[in-house]
């Protein structure tokens, strides 16, 4: 008993150090989070600092204010845009990749080296070096083009190993009874690999979604006249800050926050549905 004690003592003294780290940790992560969700209540004629100086919601009323806010709407009409087209095409290519990765065939790891190049750069040098690949092209930059490339350089390699994670665990014999039966190609991918691999694909969607709507250090040399949201928030953070930015970067984050429910509510239904 008496050799348990110092044992048992050690384990608290290490649990409560790894407990404290971890609550530090969290600290570090979501504390400017929460602080600027609190000073984007700030009264008017309050700065961007604590102690808070009254609360109202004016600067919340600036976002919808056109003559305020005007360039940051037409940022974030972009971006969404962008980030629709980037899920988009993530989901669709991830998942062409994922099965033709299902058989081996000739540079299959080539390709597969080459994909994962995306993830693995600095984002920032694969937008200079794209960047000044279309100069020599004389490829003029914009959002819609050479931004959209970019980003989805930077997505797919993101979804494409969350379809070949799909794939390892997908029962192949489901395919090959329905071929039995009669069932040609598209149907049995339209009546039985779709629905089991639909989760993954919305997955490999919604990861295109997210990295293209806060994506930065790869657009800022690609997105030409027209800036995305976050290039246009870095732009306002070079000169005067207000709360409403504070109030701008909340109403993201919760937007994000509600993509995450809906898609967690999604994938259960569609789980529940394929068991």
């Amino acid at each position: 008993m008496a050799r348990s004690t110092p044992e048992r003592r050690r384990k608290t003294l290490v649990k409560t150090l790894f407990g404290s780290y971890y609550v530090l940790f969290l600290i570090f992560i979501y504390g400017p989070m929460f602080a600027m969700f609190t000073l984007s209540f700030q009264a008017q004629q309050a700065g961007i600092n604590f102690p808070m100086k009254g609360f109202s919601i004016y600067w919340w009323r600036q976002l919808f204010d056109p003559n305020v806010m005007g360039s940051l709407h037409q940022s974030l009409v972009r971006s969404l845009v962008l980030a629709i087209v980037v899920m988009v095409l993530t989901a669709l290519l991830s998942t062409m990749l994922a099965m033709a990765y299902r058989q081996k065939f000739f540079g299959s790891g080539v390709l597969f080296y080459t994909i994962m190049t995306g993830l693995m750069l600095p984002g920032i040098l694969v937008g200079l070096g794209v960047s000044l690949l279309t100069s020599a092209l004389k490829i003029p930059p914009a959002w819609w083009f050479t931004g959209l490339g970019v980003q989805l350089v930077w997505s797919l390699p993101f979804g494409f190993l969350i379809m070949l994670a799909v794939f390892n665990r997908f029962d192949s014999r489901l395919e090959e009874a329905a071929r039995d039966m009669g069932a040609s190609e598209w149907t049995v991918f339209r009546e039985i690999t779709l629905p089991l691999i639909l989760p993954g694909v919305i997955s490999a969607g919604l990861f295109g979604f997210t990295l293209s709507y806060d994506e930065f250090p790869r657009t800022m040399l690609l997105s030409g006249e027209s800036n995305t949201l976050p290039l246009d928030i870095y732009s306002f953070l070079t000169q005067r800050v207000r709360p409403s930015l504070f109030a701008m970067g909340t109403a993201s984050t919760l937007f994000s926050v509600f993509l995450i429910v809906v898609f967690l509510v999604v994938y259960t239904y569609l789980s529940k549905r394929t068991r």
